[in-house]
């Protein structure tokens, strides 16, 4: 019986037990915490850095308003950096490769910022809905546009996400598949397919990397029009 490629996507089961939560509650053990001495060692201070620079950047753009949600961006931020990773490790299985994980993180944010907007300045939130100068035939037809764009962006944030590390993940057993085969047949291809392999992983641990900050960017903005 030949397996298919797309296997190593379905969500691993174990003694009926899914084991897709045991891979989301993982990463949180994999951070050092931080102690009550006066000096911390040098990991535990290389990630205080990166953990204030990057929150740093991502609410630069934001108003103040909008700085309460600082701590909730930047750990949804490390946590699908390093769901990310772990994935590209083998015999792992990567969370964020399912539809249904990436909308139930995605839906609920951005409907909080929605609500925030409809709460704090309605007048304004509405507003988006239908551009300044828009001429009197097309109001219509652009609210209806401008809502389906609106309800569209958790599915649109969830779907990026999805696409991108599965395109990835599928064209690295791909060509690994294609490198065990010709090693046999014809060595000196399978020795450049290898190197092939291995800068395309280096590329997919970029784009792990990337994917993670683009969702977390993307809800910052989201975020920015409702504060």
């Amino acid at each position: 019986m030949t397996l298919s490629f797309f296997d190593q996507f379905m969500s691993p089961v174990f003694l009926g037990i899914p084991l897709a939560a045991i891979a989301i509650a993982l990463p949180w053990i994999l951070f050092p915490t931080p102690t009550a001495r006066w000096t911390n060692n040098r990991l535990l201070n290389l990630q205080s850095w990166f953990i204030n620079r990057f929150t740093q950047q991502l609410l630069l753009p934001i108003n103040l308003g909008g700085h309460k949600w600082a701590a909730l961006l930047t750990s949804l931020m490390i946590f699908l950096i390093t769901l990310n990773m772990l994935g590209l490790l083998p015999y792992t299985f990567t969370p964020t490769t399912q539809l249904s994980i990436n909308l139930g993180l995605a839906t609920p944010l951005w409907l909080a910022t929605v609500i925030i907007g409809m709460r704090n300045q309605p007048t304004h939130a509405l507003g988006h809905l239908l551009p300044e100068g828009t001429p009197g035939p097309l109001i219509p037809v652009l609210i209806i546009i401008e809502t389906i764009s609106l309800f569209i962006r958790p599915l649109a944030l969830g779907v990026r996400l999805t696409a991108n590390l599965t395109a990835g993940h599928l064209l690295i057993q791909l060509i690994a598949t294609a490198s065990f085969v010709l090693l046999s047949l014809m060595p000196t291809v399978a020795i450049a397919v290898t190197v092939v392999l291995f800068l395309l992983t280096l590329l997919e641990v970029a784009v792990a990397m990337i994917q993670a900050y683009v969702f977390v960017l993307l809800l910052t903005l989201y975020l920015q029009e409702n504060v």
